[in-house]
């Protein structure tokens, strides 16, 4: 069997994604890879195959035993032996997964990087045929990476135990170039094929929004997309919770996780979720790597993440089967502080010196000053997000809320020359500076205890900005700063500086112009959905409902049910979709469907023609 019979046999797919076919090769040669390949874009296959084609065990080194369970569940399902071990198993789930090992019966055995460690496995490695090492969420491994995990320091001595050196993929969505260079340093890399296909998903779309209200913003956007499923990640766990009441009493079915929950109670609640009994998650980001879901049709963050790094891995799970989703930040300035208090307090790495982990500290808070630009920048999204990856993106990418909205230029140089103003005569009385609320404090001529005490009610700038609300006041500051004009400066409690340019604002004359947004697409969209009541909505449900896909996608539940599976590891609903469209109506026209392999149509065809015969017969004719 050669790699494209592989591919369609066990997978479905009747050609590679763009990266994959190099990775394969060069892995089949038993050459080292360090792929970076975006969330969707097939990274298993690329290991799954060789392991196929190379015979013997494929270790699997793997960080969440939830991705561990739902990529054994999905091999099997394709017909290829699989097993997993980890910390949740008993003992006897243990030993037969190793006997299973041992005797050939399994082609790829999935072990959390904790387990390497361990002389009972160091001794079953000695025994298998290990042919193929992949390192999955590689990034793990590095430091500098948003996920470091110390137990990943651990995989390169394990390598240098193994009988013989095996050729090892590392693999992540996510990586700087300074963590694609860790990676190959600390796993001991030799040679690698260093692969990066770029990290654009352009079935995502991409938005930030300022709701005044979160909680009727989140409410809204789930009764606006009825059926579908969708993670919401919020900064704490009291968030959470409130949150997921609110969903619940709305008629919601949403069902919560955080690291605060029973471990039975979240595998309960993230099992209701994969299995689609609950359709919406609303999670701290406890709910993380290793989701294989591929319905996910929403990620609304409801706070902003500590780094874009983060917020692209969690975006990235809509849309992994490469449907239309959509991903949008809900921000507020309190989101700052509270991502800026977790950097400072939640430091807890025995791993790094005092030296190495204020450095690492000082990195986090740059990656905070990145994540709050693009939560600022009127500029493309998409190309925002590229651009801070190292990967180049030109003009506009029409698919992200600030390219489909409808921005104007405002000339906001006299509110420039006044706030200018003010913080000059800040810097002046208090040669240490002071914060943003001070400054606003006093151009809108507050009589709170601090203004006073400081004296701020004596400057000739006092109230001169009174008329000015609170958050058009913090629009004319979020304009400033990304201008040059303002600069914030210092650490735990940052204070504003005027900058180089400001100068010119002062004292030549010097035009200031805002980009700002006329309209949101959410604004756009309230209007329609006040005329549109939530019983009219769940009528328009219901009649969806009676289309094909459905009809499809409530029998791939129901197989899903009685064979234990996640519902997207029968089918995708892509392919669904694609058997909908065109309405297969033998076996050979079934395994012509993207995603449809020779063991899924041999346990699954004969329902899904027959319920597409039986759809398309009931159908009135023209």
């Amino acid at each position: 069997m050669d790699k494209l019979t592989a591919l369609k046999t066990y997978f479905g797919h009747g050609a590679f994604r763009p990266g994959q076919e190099p990775v394969i090769d060069a892995l089949l040669a038993g050459r080292d890879v360090l792929a970076v390949m975006p969330t969707g874009a097939g990274k298993s296959a690329c290991y799954q195959i060789p392991a196929v084609l190379l015979g013997g065990v494929t270790l699997v080194v793997s960080p969440l035993i939830s991705l561990m369970q739902d990529q054994v569940a999905a091999l099997q399902e394709e017909g290829i032996p699989a097993a997993c071990l980890h910390s949740g198993q008993d003992e006897i789930a243990a030993r037969t997964a190793a006997a299973q090992a041992l005797r050939g019966g399994c082609r790829v055995l999935y072990v959390a990087p904790e387990r390497l460690e361990t002389n009972g496995f160091l001794a079953l490695a000695a025994r298998l045929d290990v042919r193929l090492v992949a390192v999955d969420e590689a990034h793990c491994v590095s430091q500098w990476g948003q996920d470091f995990r110390p137990s990943y320091l651990k995989i390169a001595a394990f390598l240098a135990r193994l009988p013989r050196r095996v050729p090892v993929g590392a693999f992540t969505a996510t990586a700087t170039e300074q963590v694609r260079q860790d990676i190959i340093r600390l796993l001991g890399l030799r040679d690698p094929l260093c692969l990066t296909t770029g990290f654009d998903r352009p079935n995502l779309y991409f938005a930030v929004e300022r709701p005044r209200d979160k909680e009727r913003y989140v409410e809204e956007y789930i009764l606006d997309h009825p059926g579908k499923s969708g993670i919401v990640y919020c900064a704490t766990r009291k968030t959470v919770e409130s949150l997921c009441r609110e969903l619940r009493a709305a008629g919601i079915p949403a069902t919560r996780y955080h690291a605060g929950l029973e471990a039975e109670e979240r595998a309960k609640n993230q099992e209701d979720f994969v299995y689609d009994r609950r359709r919406v998650m609303v999670a701290t980001n406890a709910f993380g790597m290793g989701i294989d879901k591929s319905n996910v049709s929403f990620v609304l963050h409801y706070n902003m993440p500590k780094n874009l790094e983060n917020y692209y891995q969690e975006a990235g799970r809509a849309g992994r089967d490469g449907e239309k989703a959509e991903c949008v930040l809900l921000f507020s300035l309190g989101d700052v502080q509270t991502a800026r208090y977790f950097i400072e307090n939640g430091r807890d790495n025995e791993e790094l010196t005092p030296a190495e982990d204020e450095a690492a500290r000082a990195r986090d808070l740059e990656r905070l000053d990145r994540m709050v630009g693009y939560c600022k920048t009127t500029r493309c999204l998409r190309g925002y997000l590229l651009n801070y990856f190292g990967e180049s993106h030109a003009g506009k990418c029409g698919n992200c809320g600030n390219c489909r909205g409808d921005f104007v230029e405002t000339d906001i140089t006299t509110e420039a020359q006044k706030i200018l103003s003010g913080l000059a005569r800040i810097e002046k009385r208090w040669p240490g500076g002071l914060g943003v609320v001070a400054l606003v404090q006093m151009l809108r001529g507050s009589r709170d205890q601090n203004t006073l005490r400081r004296g701020l009610d004596e400057l000739p700038t006092y109230g001169i900005m009174k008329s000015t609300p609170p958050g058009r006041m913090r629009q004319y500051l979020d304009a400033l700063e990304e201008q040059g004009y303002i600069l914030p400066a210092g650490g735990e409690f940052p204070v504003l500086r005027l900058g180089a340019k400001a100068g010119g604002v002062l004292f030549r004359g010097e035009k200031v112009t805002m980009t700002e947004r006329a309209a949101t697409r959410r604004e756009q969209q309230a209007g329609r959905r006040a005329a549109r009541s939530k019983t009219a909505a769940r009528a328009a449900a219901q009649t969806a409902g009676d289309s094909l896909f459905e009809r499809l996608r409530d029998l791939r539940s129901e197989l899903a049910q009685a064979h234990h599976v996640p519902a997207y590891v029968i089918f995708s609903n892509a392919a669904l979709a694609e058997m909908a469209e065109k309405r297969p109506r033998t076996t050979g026209d079934f395994m012509r469907i993207s995603g449809v392999g020779e063991v899924k149509a041999r346990r699954y065809g004969a329902a899904f023609l027959r319920a597409i015969a039986e759809y398309s017969a009931a159908e009135p004719a023209d």
